[in-house]
């Protein structure tokens, strides 16, 4: 009877793996599936830990968590290369800003995350199991984005539990995720709150996923993932008339970054 369940376990793996290699889709969908079920499993783990070690929902759960999710990328082969980590040591808070690829960037924001950094994210996340639980436990500021007086309520609030407790706050400014190889426009929301709170502006840019992550062509491969750290831009001085022209620097900054990182010279001159 075990034999027979061990050759039925073989054969469906056996399948598998044919139907891997021989359907992109089927590739892709399993490699997706297994990283939602390692976000699944991994925050279940690390929830507990969280609430034993900390009592409840603080940023100093973020140690726990990113100590769990900088094991996945050893599942999928992927591999970071981080330049940059002494630009995070600015004295006081700090607003980071990075580029927004796919679901994958949890890995990357976990690689380079420092420490008494709080993240924004969307208020749907919070219902998405324990992975909403964690994030939660995370210290995750969660918004309305289909609310713009709800969103501006809470960046208000942020603007002040940064100054309180004396953490940064990651944003990503493009607003949803792109996986095109370049940037969408900018929200001003981040720069916003950097220059009511008078603090710095961290820009962190990720190299394009497109050569080994690309829904579109059902594309989920190994690869390596390059990140930068770039100087903080200053916002002492500056008022609300200067947002759009702090906006447009960042951008035009990691825009160059990103083609640069992503091997793509060419783009990078013309953006310049």
């Amino acid at each position: 009877m075990e034999l027979g369940w061990l050759l039925w376990g073989a054969g469906v793996l056996l399948l598998l793996h044919v139907l891997m290699e021989l359907s992109p889709a089927v590739n892709f969908a399993l490699r997706i599936g297994f990283y939602c079920l390692l976000c699944v499993v991994g925050s279940a783990l690390a929830a507990p830990v969280c609430l034993l070690v900390n009592g409840g929902r603080t940023v100093k759960n973020m140690r726990i968590i990113k100590t769990v999710v900088k094991t996945f990328k050893y599942f999928f082969g992927l591999r970071f290369e981080v330049k940059g980590l002494e630009n995070f040591k600015v004295e006081g808070p700090a607003i980071i800003v990075s580029n927004h690829q796919s679901i994958l960037d949890m890995m990357g924001l976990m690689e380079v995350l420092p420490d008494d950094c709080v993240q924004v994210g969307k208020k749907e996340l919070m219902y998405a199991g324990t992975v909403g639980l964690i994030i939660y436990l995370g210290g995750v500021i969660f918004i309305n984005r289909k609310s713009t007086t709800s969103a501006k309520m809470v960046m208000a609030e942020v603007a002040k539990t940064m100054a309180a407790d004396n953490v940064k706050v990651w944003v990503y400014p493009e607003g949803t995720r792109n996986c095109t190889g370049d940037l969408l426009p900018f929200k001003k929301g981040a720069f916003h709150l950097a220059v009511q709170a008078q603090v710095p502006v961290i820009p962190v840019v990720y190299s394009s996923f497109t050569t080994f992550y690309n829904p579109k062509n059902n594309l989920f491969t190994t690869g390596k993932i390059k990140v930068e750290v770039l100087p903080a831009i200053e916002t002492k001085g500056l008022t609300s008339d200067d947002v759009s022209d702090l906006t447009d620097r960042c951008f035009r900054t990691m825009r160059e970054t990103l083609f640069r990182l992503s091997g793509c010279p060419r783009k990078a001159k013309d953006s310049s």
